[in-house]
This record gives structure tokens, C-alpha cells and sequence, in this order.
């Protein structure tokens, strides 16, 4: 009985994320609403997954007045996270930015939009670089020389321009509408995090690096997530859609056989970082999602990266839903709408991963089998419960994929990660409550601002 009216409080608040009418987005300068106030000094609820261990996680609830921002443009972003991209990460000052409307990644400080070509280095063309690189001319060895060292330069300068770096004690909320596009939010060495309410999109590299030797035929490899957790803790991401907005990676071209990748991650969390929740959160439509742990190198990580995804809508994404090495990974009811073209896998297990999967919903199309829905990038185990299924025209049933992944891969994945979550917010609602309740309450634009 308990479980019922659990679920039944979870639904009803869920809907209520809805039916509140948001206030208008503030004027650039002005104080935010009475609502938006209080949602951006709201910390993250007691439990509510790793980023509420001990401390939990509080964001730039304690602001002075004087760093409580409403900004519109990158150079506003910027000036209201300290004031200078290359040093805001130092500053730790308590700080609440709300973003209003759209903000460009590839804005001038002057507001002049900029291109792929204005950050280029001048010895830098991709014609060229194609010429040089071929493999058929290069060989399968990594690209060397000058105009490899113009793409790199042109990286850096890309860097210094899209990849946009907070500082601990920092609270992020997307007032109505609010989007940031083709930019990186970089959460690197720091701690107490919060980012909510925004819409990410396209968040594209200009300048991909050629990996001859990445898989049997080579790949174009991107370098910018939407957002990268790197070294740092306490961090929540919440409430939040990720999309490539009008450039999806079907678009590209394709370059010595492969696809031109220009979009990496939408939320990575790797070198070291750990205690993250990710909650609330929908992934439209994306290649590469949500990677933990960034190498198969035994070393710092263990011991790190822990994470909780949960009631994340995960809608047309192909992989990395997430990709798991090293960390203790709770992964408790999302909703998983999966299939089509390129679709790979949903749960990867890599090595000494130590996922919990709990009363997560999978809605499939035809052509993806259950059994594919685990990946075994080098793990050995993973506890997985609670799994309900719908395929194609089906009714939903609930289903053992490690059972349905061991039946037909091997070697088998054990059952028993060697851990059980204690942090959450509430008893796991039953799964097939999950795409209803995921549904209303996923995404940008649910929070009553």
C-alpha cells in the first residue's frame, strides 16, 4: 500500500510541473519572478540520488543580491559567472544565473554572429585536410604536421569561444523558453552545482579530429559535449532537454566512409568527477548521450563516479544511455523510446561498472531486440530488476534482460553489481507507471516558472 500512495504523490507532483503557468521571462537586469526566485535557491532534496550525499547539493542558494543575474546574451553568461570565461571556474562565489531566451556559443562579445570559418586557423581548410588525410594517400596512421597543428589551434580557438566554464556554488535556471545553443556548460575541479530548466542544442565541433585507428574502418571524433562534468562533485542536472536542434548528425556528410561527427555527448561525466544526480532530464533524438568514466585505465576513477540517473526520457537516442566504467551507477525508472537507424544499445557495461537498474520502461520498435539493450564494453555484472517491456504493437511485459542479454551473447554478465542504493528520494514507482509519469513531468519547461 505504501508503494501506491507513493506513486500516487510522485504523479500528482508531476503533473503540477505542468499545469502551473510560468511567469514571463525577466527583462536582462531585472530580478527574476517571485517563482523563478524560488526555484533557483531550491537545493537538491534530501536523498534524491549521489549528489545528495553528505552535503548535498545546494547550487548558489546563498546569493547576495548582487549575483543573482537574468542574462540574454553569451557575454551577459559570461560576465554574470565571473566575468572572465578563462578564470570563472576559480570563482566560487555563491551565484544564481537565470538565462533568458536564446544564447549562441558562436555570439561575438559584440553580439556579432560568428561561424566555423571565424575560428578557424588561417592555415587551416577542411579541403585540404581531406586531401592530406586520406587514407588512401595517409595511410592508417594518426594525422601529423602542419595541418593537423592548424586544426588543433583551431580547436583552441573554438574552446575559448563555445566552451563556456562554471564555477562551484553556482545555480543555472532556464527561465521560459530559455536555450543555449552550440556551447559546452564546462563543470571542471569544482563543487555544488545546479542546472535546470534549459534547452541544449547543437552543441556542434567545427574542426572533428580523424581517428584512422578508432574501430575497423576509423571515425570523425567531436570534442564538445552540451555539458561535461570533469574532476568535480556535487553536481545536479535536472529538468533539462537535449536536442541538435536543426543539424542532426543524419545531415552530415560523410568523409573517408564515415560520418562527419560533430556532436559528442549530452551529458558526460568523467576524469574523476562524482556524486551527480540526473533527474528529470529528456534526450531527444542524440548519438553519443551520457558517457561515466572516460578510459578503461585503472586508476583514479575507482572509487568515483557515482551517479543516479533517474525518471529521464531518453526518446530516439542510439547509445550510451549511459556507457558505464568504473562507477556505482543507479539507473531507476526512465523511460526508454528506442529504435530506428543506427540505434546500438541503451546500458553499457564497461569495465568494473557496477550498474543498478530498477523499474526502467522500454518502449521498442520492431527492429530492436531486447537482448540488445545491454552492451558489454569489458564489464562482468550488473543488478537489473523491475524491467518492463513494449515492443512494437505488444503489450508491455515485464522483462529479465540480463536473462534475454546472456541467452544469446557471451560471456553471461552476472547478476549482483555488489552494491543497493540507499539514496533516493522515495520507493521506485512500478514501472508501468513510468512513461506516464516520465512523460509529464520530463524535460524543459515543466518547472512552474
Amino acid at each position: 500500500m505504501r508503494r501506491r500512495t507513493v506513486g500516487a504523490a510522485v504523479l500528482a507532483a508531476a503533473l503540477t510541473l505542468t499545469i502551473a503557468a510560468p511567469a514571463p521571462a525577466a527583462p536582462a537586469g531585472q530580478h527574476p519572478s517571485r517563482a523563478a526566485e524560488l526555484i533557483g535557491r531550491q537545493p537538491l532534496a534530501a536523498n534524491d540520488g549521489w549528489a545528495a550525499e553528505g552535503a548535498g547539493t545546494t547550487g548558489g542558494a546563498a546569493a547576495a543580491a548582487d549575483r543573482v543575474r537574468v542574462v540574454r546574451t553569451r557575454a551577459e553568461l559570461v560576465a554574470a559567472l565571473g566575468g572572465d570565461n578563462a578564470t570563472n571556474a576559480t570563482d566560487a562565489t555563491p551565484k544564481i544565473v537565470y538565462v533568458a531566451g536564446t544564447i549562441d556559443g558562436f555570439e561575438g562579445s559584440d553580439g556579432t554572429p560568428l561561424d566555423c570559418a571565424d575560428l578557424a586557423d588561417p592555415e587551416y581548410s577542411l579541403a585540404a585536410y581531406l586531401a592530406a588525410y586520406d587514407p588512401a594517400v595517409w595511410g592508417r596512421v594518426n594525422p601529423a604536421g602542419p595541418l593537423e597543428a592548424a586544426r588543433v589551434r583551431s580547436v583552441t580557438a573554438q574552446t575559448a569561444q563555445t566552451q563556456i566554464n562554471v564555477g562551484s556554488n553556482t545555480t543555472i535556471v532556464g527561465l521560459r523558453g530559455a536555450r543555449l545553443t552550440g556551447l559546452t556548460l564546462m563543470i571542471d575541479r569544482v563543487a555544488n552545482v545546479i542546472v535546470r530548466n534549459l534547452e541544449f542544442a547543437d552543441a556542434r565541433d567545427c574542426f572533428p579530429a580523424w581517428s584512422p585507428t578508432d574501430g575497423d574502418t576509423g571515425n570523425w571524433n567531436s570534442q564538445y559535449d552540451q555539458i561535461s562534468v570533469r574532476r568535480s562533485e556535487h553536481v545536479w542536472v535536472d529538468h533539462n532537454t537535449f536536442t541538435d536542434g536543426d543539424n542532426p548528425d543524419r545531415a552530415q556528410p560523410v568523409y573517408f566512409g564515415r560520418p562527419w561527427q560533430v556532436h559528442d555527448g549530452s551529458l558526460d561525466v568523467t576524469h574523476t568527477a562524482s556524486l551527480v544526480t540526473a533527474s528529470w532530464n529528456r534526450f531527444v533524438g542524440r548519438d553519443k548521450l551520457m558517457l561515466i568514466g572516460s578510459s578503461n585505465t585503472v586508476g583514479p576513477d575507482v572509487g568515483r563516479l557515482k551517479v543516479t540517473v533517474h525518471h529521464n526520457l531518453f526518446d530516439g537516442d542510439l547509445q550510451r544511455l549511459p556507457r558505464v566504467r568504473f562507477g556505482q551507477v543507479d539507473v531507476h525508472e526512465n523511460h526508454y523510446r528506442l529504435g530506428g537507424a543506427g540505434f546500438e544499445y541503451a546500458l553499457g557495461v564497461g569495465v568494473q561498472s557496477a550498474i543498478y537498474a530498477e523499474n526502467n520502461f522500454f518502449t521498442l520498435a520492431d527492429d530492436v531486440d531486447p537482448a540488445d539493450l545491454i552492451h558489454d564494453w569489458g564489464g562482468t555484472a550488473l543488478t537489473e530488476r523491475g524491467s518492463w517491456v513494449k515492443r512494437g504493437d505488444r503489450l508491455p511485459r515485464p522483462m529479465d534482460l540480463r536473462a534475454a542479454y546472456n541467452a544469446v551473447h557471451d560471456p553471461d554478465l552476472g547478476g549482483d553489481a555488489g552494491w543497493t542504493p540507499t539514496l533516493r528520494a522515495a520507493p521506485p514507482l512500478p514501472a508501468p507507471l513510468v512513461p506516464l509519469v516520465v512523460g509529464v513531468g520530463a524535460g524543459a519547461g515543466r518547472l512552474p516558472l
